[in-house]
């Protein structure tokens, strides 16, 4: 199953906690990050990887990026 987070328009540390949230509800292989500025981007890169997942994809989207995550 693949889990879809719309952290746009959130401020760190929202759109890291609420993908930290998703990771520990442990029913996701996969997990899509939607984020609008480089800070988020790199700080829910970095907690994804603290928790053994991997970023596999960054892309933008629209004004901000897509960041696809998966469990190693």
């Amino acid at each position: 199953m693949v889990a879809t987070i719309d952290a746009r328009g959130l401020s760190c540390p929202q759109p890291v906690i609420m993908t930290l949230d998703q990771i520990k509800n442990g029913e996701d292989k996969e997990i899509i990050v939607l984020v609008d500025t480089d800070t988020s981007k790199e700080n829910v890169a970095r907690a994804a990887s603290s928790q053994g997942y991997q970023v596999t994809e960054v892309s933008l989207e629209g004004e901000g990026y897509r960041l696809r995550i998966t469990k190693e």
